[in-house]
């Protein structure tokens, strides 16, 4: 998106807000599927907890994308926006089992990681078909909020347990459907990628009727200019290869499924905020703008980075800032940064605004959440308004006391 097209989009909406350019997220898909074209079943499900707003998950499904969920609200936005619950899996960590009972329900397929969990609903629902969700304990790179395959995570149950697994499923009759691995975000080497996707091989051959087999996602997409990502097209010449080879030895065409979700919305995501003042202390220039950490916690909580251009000054020369925001807490998105010279009252545009960025907002300092607008077609739409007043305390509830004053 140009610069002059964000600009004329912060005049009119205000700010701040988040804008999701529709034709990345559609050139982000397309490059995927493309990249695993020699396989004869492809699914790609779009990680809505990335950016769940039902617009967007209208538009990703309009390119034929399956959902990947972690909660029955998830679900229930994914029905609403036009998904059939048969294009729906469940992937949930640490839910009740009446959670995973009502999503199941509704005809959505369940992927279960925890042994408990699969042993009590086996034993309640022997003919729902459930995916196992495994931890290959690879370290798919990032750091540990990131990386969910190491020994230590939350996430799977452990290939250390499959004859656990085994065990439960001969004595339920339940029946198993698919296998599933996430090793985490930010994967940059594809021989350990491969690594771990031998290791789901070797698990799957211990099952007789699967239909798919989920590789998860992870995969990187650059934060800065010149930064690496991963390289899709070399992972699929060699997954599509390896997978086909595996079909043969299975007996039959499995269903190759992935969860992308940073990956397609991520760059196609712009945070847009107003400076408020530039600030000069003793050894540092504050510019300090009208958002903070309630609306984009990635730098604070993960020390992500987010490329910070001046939209209103595209050609100025460049001058070291800390941007900063307006919440009572310390909250620096960047410091030291190399930014066209910055005024009071210009825009400044966060990039790779598109994933875990608005879904993570949040009221701190009873502020409102920002508006969404979609760039399509050449157009904006909005797609969700800013908050007001009467919604921040909508669910709130006043209990007038009278005013007491003590005496002696």
């Amino acid at each position: 998106m140009e610069n002059t097209t964000l600009k004329s989009i912060a005049e009119h909406y205000e700010t701040p807000v988040y804008v999701y350019d529709g034709d990345k997220i559609q050139k982000q898909y397309h490059r995927l599927k493309n990249a695993f074209k020699d396989v004869e079943k492809l699914r790609i499900n779009y990680a809505c907890k990335a950016l769940s707003n039902i617009s967007i998950l209208s538009l990703i499904r309009s390119y034929g994308s399956g959902l990947d969920t972690v909660s029955i609200q998830e679900v229930q936005l994914g029905i609403k926006s036009g998904f059939k619950p048969k294009e729906i899996i469940f992937t949930p960590n640490g839910v009740s089992l009446e959670e995973i009972e009502k999503v199941a329900e509704i005809g959505v397929q369940i992927n279960i990681d925890n042994l408990s969990t699969l042993e009590q609903f086996g034993t309640k629902y022997p003919n729902v078909p459930v995916c196992i969700r495994i931890n290959p304990h690879v370290m798919a790179g990032g750091n540990s909020n990131i990386s969910v395959g190491h020994i230590d995570s939350k996430f799977g149950i452990s290939i250390h347990q499959i004859p656990h697994i085994l065990r439960i499923v001969e004595n339920t009759k339940m029946q198993i459907n698919g296998v599933h691995m996430h090793t985490g975000s930010d994967i940059l080497d594809i021989d350990v990628f491969l690594y771990a996707a031998e290791i789901l091989f070797n698990t799957a051959l211990k099952f007789e009727n699967l239909e798919f087999l989920d590789f998860g996602s992870g995969f990187k997409v650059p934060y800065r200019s010149g930064d690496i990502e991963t390289n899709i097209e070399e992972l699929g010449e060699k997954l599509s290869e390896r997978f086909n080879r595996f079909c043969e030895t299975y007996g039959k065409h499995l269903e190759l499924v992935f969860e992308p979700g940073k990956f397609l919305v991520s760059e196609a995501g712009y945070f847009l905020t107003k400076v408020n003042s530039v600030k000069q202390t003793t050894s540092t220039v504050f510019a300090q703008v009208n958002s903070g950490f309630n609306h984009l916690i990635r730098p604070m909580f993960y020390g992500s980075h987010h490329e910070i251009i001046n939209i209103s000054n595209s050609k100025g020369k460049q001058r070291f800032y800390t941007v900063v925001g307006y919440i009572c807490e310390t909250d620096t998105f960047g410091s030291n940064r190399k930014i066209n010279e910055i005024s009071e009252g210009d825009f400044l545009a966060f990039k790779n605004a598109g994933a875990y960025c608005f879904s993570m907002s949040s009221n701190y300092n009873s502020r409102y959440r920002p508006a969404e607008i979609l760039w399509h077609n050449k157009q904006a739409h909005l797609i969700r308004n800013k908050e007001t007043f009467e919604e921040l305390i909508q669910n709130q509830i006043l209990i007038g006391f009278k005013k007491t004053v003590a005496t002696d």
